[in-house]
Order: structure tokens, then sequence, then C-alpha cells
């Protein structure tokens, strides 16, 4: 079974808690016994001083016997009771004179070992071991030599302590710390639980979120708090939601919007053939419905067209062919092949004295784009107006416009003029042929070669349509 992101978390965070306190535990307990230890050793260090001292202040010749004789022993009962130790005394061969330990000693029958001598002579002597094999436990000992004020050996204090107390001592440090840590781990374990879920939520509301986009339903957001990782993650999601159901609406629209386009002139096709073939259409007029289809057919040439370049340039495909060219003459032989409306309409055109410009784009879709606007400001100029074309260069772009007399355009109109399929009311009584492609595909040639285009509009003055495109370099001339 597949773990939720809320248990892999959960079970890696108590997993660091729980080998986090093992090796704090571990750690405390090997400084416990180190501590313990180095207590223990000061403890019987001292106290074998103190015995060594007082050996040696009292021990007296005793020339009848011919040894050396320690007076004052209760004195060695009383550090021996006061450590817990047992405390000895060695002559300078390792047999044991006195000791501290109840009857019977092991020490009076045991001889040290001259190893633990030598060891002793010269330093403090310290071990944790069965001393030789005298103890068949576990001691902590501690020897020191005790001399004669001439500097002559007499023998040696021992004292022997059970190591079998660090046990202890490090039995009830652990039920602490056991305790501690279960504690510790317990409250852990609820504030890692909730927290976790709380963290985990919006990661659960944006995977809920993602099945509905998946669906189809690009209604739900996200309630963002914060400006963390995941919240930028569902402002991202958020945004994305909203782009798609824009795409949608305007996938939805253009397929409505071409499904109408594509059936009027096919309705006015179908109908007018069938009327000829029928003879409802009497053959003296049959000419005049022939050009009637002819341009319905024409109509929808120009929309497969608009359409193909349209899918090309959104998809990328659309290659630019980028030259250096004079942008006026392009102007110049797109307003002549508008000749007869100019005429039909008595307007005005100016601006064409302008002086060689040149862009550095594709002549063949900067053309397409000065023929759109140019026929767009042919349809929608008043009659007797005027045509006017301004070009100036500025910051390394070239500035065209295109500005027309006549009604203008509203506010709420300029929002949506680049749109597809736009076509304000009033275009629709004056545009018959358009499909509402030619300002859409404008916009998107200008942007593909980087510039930038907007409308300015005055209602009942004016419409002005400004550009820019990049400026192109004038050739340097070779020195003969």
């Amino acid at each position: 079974m597949q773990k939720s992101i809320f248990a892999k978390y959960f079970s890696v965070c108590a997993a660091i808690i729980i080998i986090s306190i093992s090796i704090l535990g571990a750690v405390l307990l090997a400084f416990a016994s180190q501590y313990f230890r180095n207590e223990k050793y000061d403890l019987l260090t001292s106290n074998v001083t103190l015995a060594a001292k007082f050996a040696k202040e009292n021990t007296r010749y005793n020339s009848i016997t011919g040894v050396y004789e320690v007076s004052g022993l209760p004195y060695f009962n009383m550090l021996g009771t006061a450590t817990e130790a047992d405390i000895f005394l060695v002559d300078a061969n390792g047999q044991t004179l006195y000791c501290t330990e109840e009857s019977p000693c092991v020490h009076t029958t045991y001889t040290i070992p001259s190893e633990i001598l030598n060891s002793a002579r010269e330093s403090t002597y310290q071990a944790t071991g069965d001393f030789g094999g005298l103890y068949k436990e576990i001691y902590y000992t501690v020897g020191v030599p005790f001399r004669s004020s001439s500097g002559e050996l007499f023998g040696y204090v021992f004292a022997s302590l059970p190591a079998k107390s660090l046990n202890v001592f490090l039995v009830e440090i652990f039920k602490m710390f056991l305790l501690a840590s279960a504690t510790v781990l317990l409250l852990s374990s609820v504030i890692l639980y909730f927290s976790t879920r709380q963290m985990v939520k919006p990661l659960r509301d944006m995977s809920a979120a993602a099945r509905r986009f998946g669906q189809g339903d690009f209604s739900t957001r996200l309630q963002i708090h914060g400006y963390d990782e995941v919240a930028q993650l569902g402002m991202a999601l958020n945004n994305m939601a909203s782009s798609l159901s824009i795409q949608e609406n305007m996938s939805r629209s253009f397929v409505a919007n071409v499904s109408h386009e594509l059936k009027t002139p096919m309705t006015s096709i179908a109908g007018f053939i069938d009327g000829i073939l029928d003879g409802t259409i009497p053959p003296e007029k049959q000419n005049h419905y022939l050009h009637i289809v002819s341009d319905e057919v024409k109509r929808m040439s120009r929309l497969v067209r608009s359409m193909l370049n349209l899918a090309k340039i959104e998809a990328g495909e659309m290659k630019l062919n980028c030259t250096s060219f004079n942008i006026v003459d392009t102007i110049c032989q797109t307003v002549f092949s508008f000749e007869q409306q100019i005429e039909a309409k008595h307007l005005e055109i100016r601006g064409l004295d302008h002086d060689k410009l040149l862009v550095d784009a594709d002549p063949d879709l900067i053309h397409q784009v000065i023929y759109n606007l140019t026929e767009n400001a042919v349809k929608f100029v008043n009659e007797g107006g005027y045509l006017e074309f301004d070009l100036k260069k500025e910051n390394g772009f070239v500035i065209m416009g295109v500005k027309n007399s006549g009604a203008g355009l509203t506010k709420e109109e300029i929002a949506h003029v680049f749109d597809r399929f736009y076509k304000t009311d009033k275009s629709r009584g004056l545009d018959k042929n358009g499909v509402g492609l030619g300002l859409y595909i404008v916009k998107s040639i200008v942007n593909l070669h980087q510039g930038e285009i907007m409308v300015r509009s005055v209602p009942g003055e004016y419409t002005e349509f400004v550009c820019s495109l990049p400026a192109g370099k004038h050739p340097k001339l070779k020195k003969s």
C-alpha cells in the first residue's frame, strides 16, 4: 500500500526524534560512566594518600622483632568505612600487614604481584579489574607507596572499591532518562502529528483542485496563507486555473466563431447553387448569384488562410526572414492597392512624403500588418475624411501610426479590439467580408518581432493604431 505524504513525513520525523534520543542517551550514559569512574578514582586516591601519610608518620622499627610496625590502625578502619572501600597495607614484598576488610580477609593470604608493586613504586597505581586475580568481581583499585623520612620504602597502601556500584548508578540514570525521553517523545509525537496534518492540508487541497482541473472544472480556487513555497505553489495553481479557464473560454469562443463564420457562407453557397440547379433562379440572374458565391468562397479562403497563419504564429512555427527594408515603400504600395476605395470615399492621404526609413523585420509579414491596418482604416473612415500615416524613429524602434477619421471607438471596444473574432456593432454593419481576425493577426505579428501595438481613439473624431518595429541599420559605404 502506497504511503501518503503525511505518513512518510511523520515516519521520517518520528524516526529522527527516536534516533536522536537514542544517541543522546548513549552519550549521556558514556559521560555518566566516565564521570562516576573518575569520581571514584579521585576519592580512592585522596584516601590512600592520607592513609600513606598516616602510615609513614606512625611506622616504628621494633628492635625486638626486627620489623617495622604501624600503630593507630583504627584510623584506617575509619577511612575505609567513610569511603566504603577496603584499605590494606602491604610490605615491600607484597605481603599484607593490615586490612580493613571484615574477617576472613582475602588479602592476608594473597601476595601482591610484582608487576603491580613496580607500577605503584614510582607513582600512583590505578586499575579497574580483579587486581591480579584477587577479586572475583571488577574493582576499582588505587595504590601508593609510603616511605621513611630517609626515603626507605616501607610498603604500600591500597584501596579497592566494587565496580558494581557503577551499574546501579547507570541503571538509575537510565531510568530517569527513559522517563524523560518517553515524555518528550509523547509530546513531540502529538505536536508533530497536528503540525504535519496542518502542513499537508494545503497539498491535499491542491491535489483535489488539480483533479478537478483535470476534469475540466477550473472554477476552484485555493485559499492562500503566508508566502512560503507551499503558498507560492498554491498561487501558481490559481494562476494556472485562471489561465486555463481563459483558454477554455477562448477555445470555445473560437470554435463557435469559426463555425458561425463558415456556416454562413456555406449556407449561402449551398442555397444559391441548389437554386441554380433546380431552376429556381432564372438563367438571366445566375451570373449575379455566381458572383455572390465567388465572393463567399473568397471570404472562406481568407478565413482559412488567416487561421493557418494564426496557428503557425501561436505554435511558434512561423519563421521570420528578417532583413532591412524601407517601410515607406511598403506603405505606399499598400495604399496604391486601395486606390479605388480611396477615390470612392474621396479620402485625403497624409504622411506618405516621409524620408526613407529602414526596419529590420520580415517584409511579407510586415506587409500583412500594413495591409490589415490600412484595410481596416479604409473600411471605417468617414466619407470625405482622411487617412494619415505617421513614422518616426525612437530608441532603436520605428514607430508607425495608421490614423483615420470617423466614428472612433469607445473604451469598451478598445479593450477588446485585438481579441480573436471580435467585431464591434458598427463594424458588423460596415464590414460584410471581415471575420474579426485581422487585428489579432496584426498584434501577433508585431509581438513576434518583439514590438508592441496600441490603439487610441476619440469617439466621433478619429482612431489610430500605433505599433513599434525594430529599426534597420543603414549599410556602411565602402571607401574607394
